[in-house]
């Protein structure tokens, strides 16, 4: 048996478990947003962080990475839980289809669960909603929590779309206004850097090339 798992947040440079191989790809029909409350990990109850989940929209795509996890069903229950524990704030599970840049018609991984959030203020504490980006800003700039701070969650994401090659224009944006509030000028990733590369990067380790494999089940996740 084989355990896939996606990471479109903090996955994306943090799994936090131990993996056996690792896939850049995106899944379709969705785009990233910091519509999510975080209170255990980047905020507090008093002070939630915004935290990234997903929102349907027809034509979207959300770049991330998935991860195998291979060794048998303990070791596939020993990572659910681990991440279950991790993503409580997401109640929300759909299966879709997972892609690589080289074949973007045909799914390479299929019936991926992708934890989300319900948008719906009543039925999900967790769910904050779209806010104007000067709000968000602010309230990323100061939230922290056990894990750190909020607006490194941002900065790390920033940088971990940056390596893949695939970054998010969102998360772009949203990162330079949290700047400005916090009065720091010149440390994004500029456009000329995206481009050509930026000294400040740290290099990616190597992945070896990919050979072909038969579409498995996967689970998809962030935090």
């Amino acid at each position: 048996m084989v355990f896939w798992v996606f990471g479109y947040g903090s996955l994306v440079w943090n799994p936090g478990f131990e993996y056996d191989e690792k896939i850049i790809g995106f899944i379709k029909d969705y785009r990233r947003v910091f519509d999510l409350a975080c209170i255990d990990h980047r905020g507090t109850p008093e002070h939630p962080a915004r935290t990234c989940t997903l929102e349907q929209v027809e034509g979207a795509i959300c770049w991330g990475a998935a991860y195998c996890v291979r060794g048998g069903p303990e070791k596939e229950r020993s990572a659910m839980e681990y991440l279950e524990r991790r993503e409580c704030e997401y109640d929300h599970k759909t299966l879709v289809d997972f892609y690589e840049e080289g074949d973007p018609v045909k799914p390479v991984l299929i019936e991926v669960i992708v934890f989300t959030s319900t948008p719906d203020k009543v039925s999900n504490k967790y769910y904050l909603g779209p806010a104007p980006l000067e709000n968000m800003a602010r309230q990323i700039a100061t939230a922290f929590g056990p894990c750190g701070n909020n607006r490194d969650y941002l900065f790390l994401l920033e940088k971990a779309m940056f390596d893949i090659g695939h970054e998010d224009d969102m998360v772009i944006e949203l990162a330079n206004e949290v700047r400005k509030v916090l009065g720091i000028v010149g440390n994004g990733i500029s456009k000329e850097k995206r481009s050509v590369g930026s000294p400040h990067i740290v290099l990616k380790p190597h992945i070896p090339s990919l050979q072909p494999r038969l579409l498995l089940e996967a689970v998809a996740t962030d935090s």
